[in-house]
Protein backbone atom coordinates (compact mmCIF):
# COMPACT_ATOMS: atom_id res chain seq x y z
CA UNK A 1 0.00 0.00 0.00
CA UNK A 2 1.39 3.39 -1.00
CA UNK A 3 1.71 6.18 1.54
CA UNK A 4 -1.16 8.64 1.02
CA UNK A 5 -0.93 12.39 1.59
CA UNK A 6 -3.92 14.69 1.61
CA UNK A 7 -5.69 17.72 3.01
CA UNK A 8 -8.78 18.39 5.04
CA UNK A 9 -10.77 21.48 5.96
CA UNK A 10 -13.42 22.29 8.52
CA UNK A 11 -14.53 25.37 6.59
CA UNK A 12 -14.17 27.74 9.55
CA UNK A 13 -15.41 31.31 9.05
CA UNK A 14 -12.90 33.27 11.11
CA UNK A 15 -11.95 36.94 10.65
CA UNK A 16 -8.59 37.45 8.95
CA UNK A 17 -6.28 38.66 11.75
CA UNK A 18 -4.60 41.12 9.36
CA UNK A 19 -7.47 42.48 7.26
CA UNK A 20 -10.25 41.94 9.80
CA UNK A 21 -12.76 40.71 7.24
CA UNK A 22 -14.59 37.38 7.27
CA UNK A 23 -15.41 35.76 3.94
CA UNK A 24 -18.96 34.56 3.27
CA UNK A 25 -20.00 30.90 3.48
CA UNK A 26 -20.56 30.96 -0.28
CA UNK A 27 -16.98 32.12 -0.91
CA UNK A 28 -15.60 29.63 1.61
CA UNK A 29 -17.32 26.74 -0.16
CA UNK A 30 -16.12 27.91 -3.57
CA UNK A 31 -12.56 28.13 -2.25
CA UNK A 32 -12.91 24.65 -0.72
CA UNK A 33 -13.84 23.22 -4.11
CA UNK A 34 -10.96 25.09 -5.73
CA UNK A 35 -8.50 23.81 -3.10
CA UNK A 36 -9.62 20.24 -3.79
CA UNK A 37 -9.23 20.81 -7.51
CA UNK A 38 -5.68 22.11 -7.01
CA UNK A 39 -4.85 19.15 -4.76
CA UNK A 40 -6.18 16.73 -7.37
CA UNK A 41 -4.26 18.33 -10.22
CA UNK A 42 -1.06 18.46 -8.13
CA UNK A 43 -1.26 14.72 -7.38
CA UNK A 44 -2.29 14.58 -3.73
CA UNK A 45 -4.21 11.48 -2.69
CA UNK A 46 -7.21 12.61 -0.68
CA UNK A 47 -9.30 15.58 0.38
CA UNK A 48 -11.63 15.77 3.37
CA UNK A 49 -14.27 18.15 4.71
CA UNK A 50 -15.50 18.22 8.29
CA UNK A 51 -18.99 18.62 9.72
CA UNK A 52 -20.18 21.39 12.02
CA UNK A 53 -23.62 22.83 12.68
CA UNK A 54 -22.71 26.40 13.64
CA UNK A 55 -22.86 29.77 11.92
CA UNK A 56 -19.08 30.11 12.13
CA UNK A 57 -18.45 27.06 9.91
CA UNK A 58 -19.48 26.68 6.27
CA UNK A 59 -19.84 22.89 6.06
CA UNK A 60 -22.78 21.14 7.69
CA UNK A 61 -23.38 18.67 4.84
CA UNK A 62 -20.09 16.97 3.87
CA UNK A 63 -21.58 14.60 1.25
CA UNK A 64 -23.11 17.56 -0.61
CA UNK A 65 -19.83 19.46 -0.65
CA UNK A 66 -17.90 16.33 -1.61
CA UNK A 67 -20.34 15.64 -4.45
CA UNK A 68 -19.60 19.11 -5.83
CA UNK A 69 -15.87 18.42 -5.48
CA UNK A 70 -16.33 15.08 -7.26
CA UNK A 71 -17.51 16.90 -10.36
CA UNK A 72 -14.47 19.22 -10.34
CA UNK A 73 -11.85 16.49 -9.79
CA UNK A 74 -10.73 13.27 -11.45
CA UNK A 75 -8.80 10.97 -9.12
CA UNK A 76 -8.47 12.29 -5.58
CA UNK A 77 -10.22 10.32 -2.80
CA UNK A 78 -13.03 12.18 -1.03
CA UNK A 79 -13.69 11.76 2.69
CA UNK A 80 -15.58 13.31 5.55
CA UNK A 81 -13.31 14.65 8.27
CA UNK A 82 -15.26 13.89 10.38
CA UNK A 83 -18.87 12.74 10.21
CA UNK A 84 -20.58 13.03 13.60
CA UNK A 85 -22.06 9.55 13.40
CA UNK A 86 -23.63 9.76 16.89
CA UNK A 87 -26.26 12.20 15.59
CA UNK A 88 -26.58 10.95 11.99
CA UNK A 89 -29.14 8.43 10.81
CA UNK A 90 -26.93 5.56 9.60
CA UNK A 91 -29.27 4.65 6.72
CA UNK A 92 -29.33 8.19 5.33
CA UNK A 93 -25.59 8.51 5.91
CA UNK A 94 -24.88 5.31 3.98
CA UNK A 95 -27.17 6.31 1.12
CA UNK A 96 -25.57 9.77 0.88
CA UNK A 97 -22.03 8.38 0.70
CA UNK A 98 -23.00 5.52 -1.60
CA UNK A 99 -24.44 8.18 -3.94
CA UNK A 100 -21.19 10.14 -3.64
CA UNK A 101 -19.30 6.96 -4.48
CA UNK A 102 -21.35 6.53 -7.66
CA UNK A 103 -20.90 10.17 -8.68
CA UNK A 104 -17.15 10.04 -8.07
CA UNK A 105 -16.52 6.63 -9.69
CA UNK A 106 -15.58 4.95 -6.41
CA UNK A 107 -13.69 7.66 -4.49
CA UNK A 108 -15.86 8.06 -1.37
CA UNK A 109 -14.75 7.41 2.21
CA UNK A 110 -15.97 8.28 5.70
CA UNK A 111 -14.10 9.23 8.85
CA UNK A 112 -16.62 8.83 11.67
CA UNK A 113 -16.06 10.68 14.91
CA UNK A 114 -17.67 12.32 17.90
CA UNK A 115 -17.01 15.90 16.79
CA UNK A 116 -15.31 18.77 18.61
CA UNK A 117 -18.63 20.38 19.58
CA UNK A 118 -21.97 18.95 20.71
CA UNK A 119 -24.41 21.29 18.94
CA UNK A 120 -25.68 18.47 16.71
CA UNK A 121 -27.22 16.64 19.71
CA UNK A 122 -29.98 19.15 20.57
CA UNK A 123 -30.28 20.13 16.90
CA UNK A 124 -31.28 16.62 15.86
CA UNK A 125 -33.08 15.65 19.06
CA UNK A 126 -30.46 13.55 20.85
CA UNK A 127 -29.30 13.55 24.46
CA UNK A 128 -25.60 14.08 25.17
CA UNK A 129 -25.95 11.56 28.00
CA UNK A 130 -26.30 8.92 25.26
CA UNK A 131 -23.04 10.06 23.61
CA UNK A 132 -21.21 6.71 23.74
CA UNK A 133 -24.22 4.47 23.23
CA UNK A 134 -25.33 6.39 20.14
CA UNK A 135 -21.86 6.14 18.62
CA UNK A 136 -21.65 2.39 19.23
CA UNK A 137 -25.15 1.63 17.93
CA UNK A 138 -24.88 3.80 14.83
CA UNK A 139 -21.48 2.34 13.93
CA UNK A 140 -22.89 -1.16 14.32
CA UNK A 141 -25.78 -0.41 11.98
CA UNK A 142 -23.63 1.43 9.45
CA UNK A 143 -21.22 -1.50 9.17
CA UNK A 144 -24.16 -3.87 8.59
CA UNK A 145 -25.54 -1.58 5.86
CA UNK A 146 -22.08 -1.61 4.26
CA UNK A 147 -22.14 -5.41 4.03
CA UNK A 148 -25.55 -6.23 2.60
CA UNK A 149 -28.20 -4.95 0.16
CA UNK A 150 -31.07 -6.07 2.40
CA UNK A 151 -30.81 -5.56 6.17
CA UNK A 152 -32.84 -6.56 9.21
CA UNK A 153 -31.81 -4.86 12.44
CA UNK A 154 -33.13 -3.49 15.70
CA UNK A 155 -31.64 -1.15 18.28
CA UNK A 156 -32.45 1.35 20.97
CA UNK A 157 -32.39 4.75 19.27
CA UNK A 158 -34.17 4.32 15.93
CA UNK A 159 -36.93 2.25 14.40
CA UNK A 160 -36.01 -1.34 13.44
CA UNK A 161 -35.31 -2.49 9.89
CA UNK A 162 -37.16 -5.53 8.55
CA UNK A 163 -35.67 -6.79 5.27
CA UNK A 164 -35.03 -3.17 4.28
CA UNK A 165 -33.53 -2.51 0.85
CA UNK A 166 -30.50 -0.24 1.24
CA UNK A 167 -30.02 1.73 -1.97
CA UNK A 168 -28.08 2.71 -3.91
CA UNK A 169 -25.09 0.42 -3.55
CA UNK A 170 -21.67 2.05 -3.98
CA UNK A 171 -19.16 1.38 -6.76
CA UNK A 172 -16.74 -0.03 -4.19
CA UNK A 173 -17.68 -3.36 -2.65
CA UNK A 174 -17.68 -1.54 0.71
CA UNK A 175 -17.33 2.11 1.59
CA UNK A 176 -14.00 2.59 3.41
CA UNK A 177 -14.73 3.76 6.95
CA UNK A 178 -12.31 5.11 9.53
CA UNK A 179 -12.84 6.18 13.13
CA UNK A 180 -11.42 9.52 14.16
CA UNK A 181 -9.59 9.29 17.50
CA UNK A 182 -8.35 12.17 19.65
CA UNK A 183 -6.67 10.60 22.66
CA UNK A 184 -9.08 8.02 24.01
CA UNK A 185 -7.75 4.47 24.52
CA UNK A 186 -11.34 3.19 24.46
CA UNK A 187 -11.87 4.68 20.99
CA UNK A 188 -8.66 3.09 19.70
CA UNK A 189 -9.67 -0.32 21.07
CA UNK A 190 -13.15 -0.03 19.58
CA UNK A 191 -11.74 0.87 16.14
CA UNK A 192 -9.49 -2.20 16.30
CA UNK A 193 -12.32 -4.51 17.33
CA UNK A 194 -14.45 -3.22 14.46
CA UNK A 195 -11.61 -3.66 11.96
CA UNK A 196 -12.01 -0.13 10.57
CA UNK A 197 -9.24 2.40 9.95
CA UNK A 198 -8.08 4.69 12.75
CA UNK A 199 -7.37 8.36 12.00
CA UNK A 200 -5.57 10.03 14.91
CA UNK A 201 -5.83 13.79 15.32
CA UNK A 202 -2.45 14.97 16.62
CA UNK A 203 -2.82 18.72 17.01
CA UNK A 204 0.30 19.42 19.05
CA UNK A 205 2.73 18.17 21.64
CA UNK A 206 5.01 15.17 21.38
CA UNK A 207 3.86 12.49 18.93
CA UNK A 208 5.31 9.71 21.12
CA UNK A 209 2.34 9.98 23.50
CA UNK A 210 0.07 8.57 20.79
CA UNK A 211 2.12 5.40 20.28
CA UNK A 212 0.14 3.50 22.97
CA UNK A 213 -3.08 4.23 21.07
CA UNK A 214 -1.68 2.65 17.90
CA UNK A 215 -0.48 -0.37 19.88
CA UNK A 216 -3.89 -0.79 21.54
CA UNK A 217 -5.64 -0.48 18.18
CA UNK A 218 -3.49 -3.13 16.49
CA UNK A 219 -3.69 -5.47 19.48
CA UNK A 220 -7.49 -5.21 19.64
CA UNK A 221 -7.76 -5.70 15.88
CA UNK A 222 -5.54 -8.77 15.90
CA UNK A 223 -7.50 -10.28 18.80
CA UNK A 224 -10.71 -9.69 16.81
CA UNK A 225 -9.27 -11.66 13.90
CA UNK A 226 -8.30 -8.89 11.52
CA UNK A 227 -5.14 -9.14 9.41
CA UNK A 228 -2.45 -6.45 9.88
CA UNK A 229 -3.09 -5.00 6.40
CA UNK A 230 -6.75 -4.42 7.34
CA UNK A 231 -5.79 -2.27 10.33
CA UNK A 232 -4.98 1.06 8.71
CA UNK A 233 -3.60 4.03 10.64
CA UNK A 234 -3.74 7.64 9.48
CA UNK A 235 -2.39 10.81 11.13
CA UNK A 236 -4.09 14.20 10.83
CA UNK A 237 -2.94 17.57 12.09
CA UNK A 238 -2.54 21.30 11.55
CA UNK A 239 0.14 22.24 9.06
CA UNK A 240 1.71 25.00 7.01
CA UNK A 241 4.54 24.82 4.50
CA UNK A 242 6.74 27.66 3.20
CA UNK A 243 10.14 27.94 1.55
CA UNK A 244 11.93 28.11 4.92
CA UNK A 245 10.93 27.12 8.43
CA UNK A 246 11.31 30.68 9.68
CA UNK A 247 9.07 32.00 6.92
CA UNK A 248 6.49 29.31 7.68
CA UNK A 249 6.40 30.23 11.36
CA UNK A 250 6.25 33.97 10.70
CA UNK A 251 3.37 33.60 8.24
CA UNK A 252 1.42 30.94 10.12
CA UNK A 253 1.53 32.21 13.69
CA UNK A 254 -1.12 34.96 13.36
CA UNK A 255 -3.62 32.55 11.79
CA UNK A 256 -2.87 29.71 14.19
CA UNK A 257 -3.17 31.96 17.26
CA UNK A 258 -6.33 33.48 15.82
CA UNK A 259 -7.90 30.06 15.27
CA UNK A 260 -6.97 28.72 18.71
CA UNK A 261 -8.40 31.81 20.39
CA UNK A 262 -11.58 31.68 18.32
CA UNK A 263 -12.22 27.98 18.98
CA UNK A 264 -11.63 28.40 22.72
CA UNK A 265 -14.19 31.21 22.86
CA UNK A 266 -16.66 28.93 21.07
CA UNK A 267 -16.21 26.47 23.94
CA UNK A 268 -16.75 29.13 26.58
CA UNK A 269 -13.10 29.63 27.55
CA UNK A 270 -10.40 32.11 26.65
CA UNK A 271 -7.08 30.70 25.43
CA UNK A 272 -4.39 32.78 23.78
CA UNK A 273 -1.27 31.27 22.23
CA UNK A 274 1.83 33.37 22.85
CA UNK A 275 4.65 33.49 20.34
CA UNK A 276 6.93 31.66 22.78
CA UNK A 277 4.38 28.86 23.19
CA UNK A 278 3.96 28.67 19.42
CA UNK A 279 7.73 28.34 18.97
CA UNK A 280 7.65 25.33 21.31
CA UNK A 281 4.62 23.84 19.55
CA UNK A 282 6.32 24.21 16.16
CA UNK A 283 9.66 22.78 17.27
CA UNK A 284 11.41 20.08 15.25
CA UNK A 285 10.36 17.26 17.61
CA UNK A 286 6.69 18.18 17.96
CA UNK A 287 3.52 17.30 16.08
CA UNK A 288 2.61 20.74 14.69
CA UNK A 289 3.53 20.44 11.00
CA UNK A 290 4.88 23.93 10.38
CA UNK A 291 8.11 24.50 8.49
CA UNK A 292 10.06 24.12 5.27
CA UNK A 293 9.34 21.14 3.03
CA UNK A 294 12.38 19.38 4.53
CA UNK A 295 11.17 19.91 8.10
CA UNK A 296 7.69 18.58 7.22
CA UNK A 297 9.29 15.57 5.53
CA UNK A 298 11.37 14.85 8.62
CA UNK A 299 8.36 15.14 10.93
CA UNK A 300 6.22 12.81 8.81
CA UNK A 301 9.01 10.25 8.50
CA UNK A 302 9.69 10.36 12.24
CA UNK A 303 6.04 9.63 12.93
CA UNK A 304 6.12 6.90 10.29
CA UNK A 305 8.90 5.21 12.29
CA UNK A 306 6.74 5.52 15.43
CA UNK A 307 3.38 4.45 14.07
CA UNK A 308 3.94 2.65 10.76
CA UNK A 309 0.97 4.60 9.38
CA UNK A 310 0.18 4.86 5.68
CA UNK A 311 -1.74 8.14 5.53
CA UNK A 312 -1.16 11.77 6.53
CA UNK A 313 -3.70 14.60 6.19
CA UNK A 314 -2.95 18.26 6.92
CA UNK A 315 -5.35 21.07 7.77
CA UNK A 316 -3.66 24.16 6.36
CA UNK A 317 -6.46 26.71 5.97
CA UNK A 318 -7.35 27.75 9.52
CA UNK A 319 -7.82 31.11 11.21
CA UNK A 320 -8.88 33.23 8.25
CA UNK A 321 -5.91 32.36 6.06
CA UNK A 322 -6.32 33.81 2.54
CA UNK A 323 -6.76 31.36 -0.30
CA UNK A 324 -3.55 32.36 -2.09
CA UNK A 325 -1.56 31.10 0.91
CA UNK A 326 -3.55 27.87 0.97
CA UNK A 327 -2.81 27.37 -2.73
CA UNK A 328 0.92 27.91 -2.17
CA UNK A 329 0.87 25.34 0.62
CA UNK A 330 -0.90 22.79 -1.56
CA UNK A 331 1.74 23.19 -4.26
CA UNK A 332 4.65 22.74 -1.83
CA UNK A 333 3.03 19.76 -0.14
CA UNK A 334 2.37 18.08 -3.49
CA UNK A 335 5.64 18.87 -5.27
CA UNK A 336 8.23 18.88 -2.47
CA UNK A 337 6.88 16.84 0.46
CA UNK A 338 4.78 14.07 -1.06
CA UNK A 339 7.38 12.71 -3.53
CA UNK A 340 10.03 12.44 -0.81
CA UNK A 341 7.65 10.69 1.60
CA UNK A 342 6.50 8.21 -1.03
CA UNK A 343 10.08 7.44 -1.97
CA UNK A 344 11.23 6.82 1.60
CA UNK A 345 8.18 4.83 2.71
CA UNK A 346 8.25 2.76 -0.46
CA UNK A 347 11.69 1.32 0.26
Amino acid sequence: MNFEIGLYTLGDLVPDPHAGNTISPRQRLKETIEAAKLADEAGLDLFGVGEHHRLDYAVSAPPVVLAAIAQATKRIKLTSATTVISTADPVRLFEDFATLDLLSDGRAEIIAGRGAFVESFPLFGYDTNDYDDLFAENMDLFLKLNEADVVSWSGRFRSPLASAEIAPRPVQSRLPIWVGVGGSPESAIRAGRLGVGMAIAILGGEPERFKPLVDLYRKAGAEAGFAPEELKVGITGHGYVAATTQQAKEEYFPYYANYRSYVSRGRGTESRVTRAEFERLAGPDTALFVGSPQQIIEKILYQYELFGHRRFMAQIDIGGMPFRKVAEGIELLATKVAPAIRKETGK
